[in-house]
């Protein structure tokens, strides 16, 4: 008896969970929510229009991220950023980062370059447009391209658990004119790299990228501390 085939999905639809998720970490992400604010249940349950228990797991979600921290006496909160925080995460994205894009151009071929190129057309459109939310989705994968083509599958989970608080000090640097170039011209340094197959270049090009953003977020985050 021949087995029917069936058309594989190619991504798996949405479920409401997953939806308030990026509602609210977009909100966090674009200010909507400043830090120190408290989410208060019943006021996102009327306004997302779900129940308690969905929020509830939206903010343990958002917690694990490091966009929400509950408060004793206060309850959930979104998360402050400081600069001690922030130069941690830096630190862990260049080690990361940098090992992966030698390794990615090391390994480069037509169709993962082709792809690169592709996410980096989609992350340039959607920071033309403001929205917070494509970028966010855009910049992850461009990203994800990169470390899928070096094969470091357990360094993207930990980038991965790291990209709303990434994307939190992306909105907060990319505002800056203070900078050594644009960062659409980081990226496209990054990819031109990797898909020359230059693993020095490639590494240079995200260490360049993120001195710059890294003294930008360390200036405006000294200057308000704990934002």
């Amino acid at each position: 008896m021949t087995t029917p085939s069936l058309a594989k999905i190619s991504q798996p639809p949405a479920t409401l969970r997953d939806m308030v998720q990026d509602r609210m970490r977009e909100a966090i992400i674009e200010g909507h929510f400043a830090p120190g604010d408290r989410l208060v249940e019943r006021p996102l349950c009327e306004q997302l229009g779900v129940s308690r228990t969905v929020i509830r797991e939206t903010i343990r979600y958002l917690e694990a991220e490091g966009l929400v921290e509950i408060v004793p006496g206060r309850g959930p909160i979104v998360a402050r950023m400081s600069w001690d925080n922030a130069r941690q995460i830096y630190e862990i994205r260049r080690v990361l980062e940098t090992a992966a894009a030698r390794a990615c151009a090391q390994n480069i071929s037509s169709q993962r370059a082709n792809a690169l190129r592709a996410a980096l057309s989609s992350l340039k459109d959607a920071l033309e447009q403001n929205q917070p939310g494509a970028l966010f989705r855009a910049t992850s994968a461009f990203y994800s391209e990169i470390f899928e083509g070096a094969g470091h599958h357990v360094a993207w989970e930990i980038v991965e658990r790291l990209n709303g608080r990434i994307s939190r000090l992306r909105r907060m640097t990319l505002s800056s004119t203070d900078r050594d170039r644009p960062g659409p011209d980081h990226m496209q340094a990054i990819c031109d790299a990797i898909c020359a197959g230059d693993a020095d270049a490639a590494a240079m090009a995200v260490a360049r990228h993120l001195d710059d953003t890294a003294a930008i977020a360390a200036r405006l985050l000294n200057e308000v501390p704990d934002t």
